[in-house]
């Protein structure tokens, strides 16, 4: 599945974002915490180049917590702080606070020490859509500023808003790249939501997810659909699915069944599962 596309307010956001980095202090790369790589936008890595960031593992509620721990390492290693975040819950949001301060520390002991006082830090809160950004700025602003929703493309417009805390955050539109070339990138995002579902087959993504759920979660899986292990290891995953079609008492009806097992993972029925895994992109 090679995805390609650019719409227009896409391509409008990336230069809005280019042109803005001058004036701000240090960019903040939410990403979604069951996809810390596979959520990246690389032409917004090309573009922010040298300026502080801070990578943001936003839903890490959904996530497997030891392959959260370890991308935050992994980043931390490459020499980019990061930090894994549940913005929907509230949780480690103070750290993201202090974690920014320590990050430009240097710059506010220059303003301390040339008496400037009340200075505000500028951050550049960048994603790619429904990682949950809008979320994370309402909950650092204190209110409903930011318009949220478990789909993409709702933010629209990059907007300056301000916290009770010194720092100043513009939100940016999730912004996609223009071709998603590799299909593992490509499936893992539509599983997660962040592309629109009518883009996509559902049954490439559903089998792509019970490819992956069988070798990292067969347990769960097994579980979830009361399946037999005569089920699995006797049936392609195609084969599979279509074995769901039936147990589920969908008839034929091979669609409804693939986007079935899509919305059983985006609703935590197999728990909290992590699809990227540090190193496995290094090798390509």
């Amino acid at each position: 599945m090679v995805l390609q596309w650019y719409p227009g307010h896409m391509n409008k956001a990336k230069n809005q974002v280019q042109d803005r980095l001058k004036v701000v202090d240090i960019v903040l790369e939410i990403v979604d915490a069951r996809l810390p790589y596979s959520s990246r936008n690389p032409v917004l890595e090309q573009i922010i180049n040298q300026k502080k960031h801070i990578i943001i593992l936003n839903k890490a509620d959904l996530a497997d917590p030891k392959l959260t721990s370890d991308w935050i390492l992994s980043y931390q290693q490459e020499g980019t702080a990061a930090i894994e975040v549940d913005a929907k819950h509230d949780t480690k949001l103070t750290k993201l606070n202090n974690l920014i301060r320590s990050e430009l520390s240097d710059k506010i002991a220059k303003y301390e020490r040339n008496g400037v006082k009340n200075f505000q830090i500028r951050a550049m809160c960048i994603g790619i859509p429904n990682v949950g950004k809008s979320t994370i700025l309402n909950k650092m602003v204190g209110k409903k500023v930011a318009v949220t929703g478990n789909k993409p493309g709702v933010t629209k417009n990059q907007n300056w808003l301000k916290t009770d805390y010194g720092i100043d955050l513009l939100d940016t539109p999730g912004i996609l790249w223009p071709k998603i070339s590799d299909p593992k990138v490509g499936m893992k995002l539509a599983l997660s939501g962040a592309i629109k579902d009518k883009i996509y087959p559902p049954d490439d993504v559903a089998i792509y997810a019970l490819d992956f759920l069988q070798a990292n979660y067969l347990d769960r899986v097994m579980s979830v659909y009361n399946l037999q292990r005569s089920d699995v290891y006797n049936h392609t995953t195609a084969q599979l699915l279509m074995r769901l079609t039936e147990k589920l008492g969908y008839k034929e009806d091979y669609d409804r069944a693939a986007r079935r097992v899509i919305m059983d993972v985006r609703n935590l029925k197999f728990g909290r599962v992590t699809f990227d895994v540090p190193g496995e992109f290094y090798e390509e």
